[in-house]
């Protein structure tokens, strides 16, 4: 069994899927999280407001480059002319320690896809929404 990972790590080490299938040429992402947080001022805490979360969605958005061929890639691309349920797909993040964190049908909301500068390297760029809960498997 390998050993539980510690310490930094460099971002390369996180790894994408969508409907199982690796998506080749990730060059960056960041991850939001849009809260829901309601607040009241009850009499009874002299002026202090209270909370609580009651909501929750993760985007993570992702910066590629378009490799035509690599399944996961041309899976991502696909979804760049569909709506509706068809630009949904379940969405694996596997963390470098080996946690991952599944989105069932995450909408895929493509916003780059192979067009550019004559002389760059096509891109593909797009943010995978949460629809629902997360499932989050811990690293064994």
């Amino acid at each position: 069994m390998p050993e539980p990972l510690t310490g930094v790590y460099p971002c390369y080490e996180n790894q994408f899927k969508l409907d199982n299938k690796t998506i080749a040429n990730c060059e960056a992402f960041s991850v939001s999280f849009d809260n829901g947080v309601e607040e009241w001022n009850a009499m009874e805490k002299d002026g202090w407001k209270s909370r609580l979360m009651t909501a929750k969605s993760v985007t993570i958005s992702v910066t590629a480059k378009r490799t035509v061929g690599d399944a996961g890639n041309d899976a991502v691309a696909a979804l760049a002319f569909k709506n509706g349920t068809d630009a949904q797909g379940d969405f694996d993040w596997t963390f470098p320690d080996g946690t991952v964190v599944s989105f069932d049908d995450a909408v895929i909301n493509v916003k780059e896809c192979g067009a550019g500068e004559s002389t760059k390297v096509a891109p593909l760029v797009f943010d995978v929404l949460s629809n629902g809960k997360p499932t989050v498997t811990p690293a064994s």
